[in-house]
């Protein structure tokens, strides 16, 4: 078995580019047949700096965004993936991460692919690291915060930094998550007022400490033990606010835009009849 692994990590990089090649042979094929191509530049504008043609990508970018636009339920993205020719190329760039989307972002026509992967790979380098980080961030299965947690308190925290993709966004994740579908919106008003447990609030009351760059004391670490977190997921918490700032920012820079798809996201119970 370790053999077999090593052969993986030190498999000569020709194989990595007759991988590539035979990826960008099928989409040159495709090309042929029809004007209009997923590999294409979409229409729409989604932010101010170039969005690359797939065929100009990596081959490990290429298969994450073809993983995101399939009808599959739970889609792994580089974990593991069942296309013989790529499963050593994603061993050698050394992410691991495991996302679990949700069926909603896969709809029985194919689902769409979030405009956050067209406009980070601008820079490829850069959008594996964004990845790998956030899903380290969003995805694990330990600590004491849920998914929906996660999700408000991007929602919270973006709208402080006033981002409209993190926003939309992140507010239809919590809606699929929680199963609440108003209670995103009010926090995106002002999540004092909003409909919160104590356990939602000390969350959120912490997020936008870090989020504001507040001096943080023992008495945030107390008001977040009182209703059940202990220091790590504090670290959690912090981390998501801190990520999220940069990633805030990022948005305002391209100005990227959210998918139409995202807005009405989790808004009504999901017609289950259409996947048949």
């Amino acid at each position: 078995m370790a053999t077999q692994v090593i052969s993986k990590l030190f498999r000569p990089a020709v194989f990595t580019q007759l991988a590539a090649l035979r990826l960008r042979g099928k989409v040159a094929a495709a090309a042929a047949g029809t004007r209009h191509l997923s590999s294409d530049p979409p229409p729409e504008k989604v932010s101010r700096y170039p969005v690359p043609y797939r065929t100009d990508l990596p081959v490990d970018i290429v298969e994450l965004m073809e993983e995101v636009e399939t009808k599959v339920k739970k889609i792994y993205i580089y974990t593991h993936i069942e296309i013989n020719e790529q499963r050593h190329y994603l061993t050698l760039l050394h992410i691991n991460p495991v996302v679990f989307l949700p069926a909603e972002l896969v709809s029985s026509q194919g689902g769409f692919l979030p405009n956050v992967f067209k406009v980070l790979s601008h820079r490829p380098a850069e959008f594996r690291a964004f990845f790998a980080y956030y899903n380290e961030l969003m995805n694990k299965e330990t600590g004491g915060l849920t998914k929906a947690d996660r999700e408000l308190i991007v929602v919270a925290t973006s709208i402080h930094n006033k981002c409209l993709y993190c926003v939309v966004a992140h507010s239809a994740l919590h809606r699929i998550y929680s199963k609440k579908p108003t209670l995103s919106d009010q926090v995106v008003v002002n999540y004092e007022n909003a409909e919160l447990g104590p356990r939602e609030r000390a969350m959120l009351d912490f997020a936008m400490a870090v989020c504001r760059c507040d001096t943080i004391t023992e008495q945030h670490f107390q008001a977040l033990e009182e209703v059940g977190f202990d220091r790590e997921d504090a670290w959690d918490i912090a981390a998501i606010a801190a990520f999220f700032a940069m990633s805030n920012r990022l948005a305002h820079l391209t100005d990227m835009r959210p998918n139409l798809e995202f807005y009405n996201m989790g808004r009504l119970p999901r017609d289950k009849s259409k996947d048949k």
